[in-house]
């Protein structure tokens, strides 16, 4: 199973972006039913719930890379620990728990894979800046490319390919 995971907090601006882009993909795409597509929001530990059992995990998320906002993201392999060792917020400290605890379960999640987009703001407000609002679709277009890339085939809801 792969399991797509928008996180983040969408009373935070951009911090929600992870949430927004997974919505956008659900509306533009069809997938087939071992893919779970999800918004995770803030959940935290109980993300272990949605995430036991998958084989593949994208995570969708704002990063703070400390580069010019709307920056695109990619982080796998070995990278993906690094990352969860630098985050603060709630959701990302959740995200590493429970990818530790599956593995002491001995379920570990063989292939984690985040994008994301640099935030500009992370004040109090359900809107996106208007500079990561213009960058969604390039985000949706990754989801699927790396969706792809681990085999799933996509359809597009207005009927393309």
């Amino acid at each position: 199973m792969i399991t797509v995971l928008g996180v983040g907090n969408i009373l935070l601006s951009d911090e929600g972006l992870g949430v927004r882009a997974v919505e956008e993909f659900k509306k533009r795409y069809k997938y087939p039913e071992e893919v779970k597509v999800l918004d995770g929001g803030t959940l935290g530990i109980d993300l272990m719930y949605f995430i036991e059992g998958s084989e593949k995990l994208l995570i969708v998320d704002a990063v703070l890379g400390g580069k010019k906002p709307g920056t695109f993201y990619r982080i796998e392999s070995e990278n993906v620990k690094k990352y969860f060792k630098n985050k603060v917020s709630m959701h990302e400290l959740g995200i590493q728990e429970v990818l530790a605890l599956l593995e002491l379960m001995g379920k570990p999640v063989k292939e984690i894979v985040i994008l994301g987009l640099e935030p500009k703001s992370l004040e109090v407000s359900t809107s996106l800046t208007p500079e990561i609002e213009e960058k969604i679709p390039l985000l949706v277009e990754e989801i699927a490319n790396q969706l792809r890339k681990w085999g799933v085939k996509l359809e597009e809801r207005n009927g393309k390919r």
